[in-house]
């Protein structure tokens, strides 16, 4: 992990995400415009992973009432999407229930901002333990979900469970129904979502600003 500093006794950011190639995109972002301490913390695959990674990262200070955004990449599951796509979660939903996120109107008119004219998608972003093809895609956009990834849910879930505080996802589509990929960053689609992952630190940062995050 590794914290940048920030102004005295202003509220922490953590952002959560599971691969290399997703940190090297939001560490590329910049700090400018960090309202605060902000870390991006690498999870690893998987539910478990994050809950692990997130719990370990909110135990040490000064991360323990930190804001947590859940972000990388993600599937779209409804057909029209395309890489670069934005979701923005309106609420993850796992196997132990659902976890409204926070402030989803102020992100998603942050994100209008910060990358004008992106496609953003706005609705409830599942959970899965392994990487979503095929029928199983068209099984999950049944459900009323927009887009499936493996951490979010069990990131913000494990987040709430250590204490108060906002909670947002935002993903980007690298995969689509009519865009499937095999492997990330080999294709232009891998590309495309690479450099909009890049382009939403400030949105963040104006989320975390106009959030008054609960202190313990």
């Amino acid at each position: 992990m590794g914290g940048e500093p920030g102004p005295a006794g202003s509220a922490p950011l953590l952002i959560a995400c599971a691969l290399g190639i997703e940190q090297l995109a939001l560490r590329s972002g910049g700090r400018d415009g960090a309202p605060g301490p902000f870390t991006v913390v690498r999870t690893g695959m998987g539910p478990a992973q994050a809950r692990r990674a997130v719990s370990r990262a909110l135990g040490r200070e000064p991360w323990g009432d930190a804001a947590v955004i859940a972000s990388g990449f993600c599937a779209g599951l409804a057909p029209g999407m395309h890489p670069g796509d934005l979701i923005v979660a309106d609420e993850t939903r796992g196997p132990d229930g659902t976890t409204p996120c926070t402030g989803t109107d102020l992100l998603v008119k942050a994100l209008s901002r910060a990358l004008p004219g992106k496609t953003i998608h706005t609705g409830p972003l599942t959970g899965s333990d392994h990487v979503v093809r095929g029928h199983e895609r068209a099984e999950l956009r049944a459900t009323g979900a927009i887009a499936v990834d493996m951490e979010s849910a069990a990131t913000l879930r494990t987040a709430l469970t250590a204490g108060p505080r906002p909670v947002a996802a935002v993903r980007v589509v690298v995969d689509a129904p009519e865009h499937e990929l095999v492997r990330i960053g080999t294709v232009r689609g891998g590309i495309s979502a690479f450099r909009v992952l890049r382009a939403v630190l400030p949105a963040f940062f104006e989320w975390h600003r106009s959030l008054l995050l609960p202190r313990r």
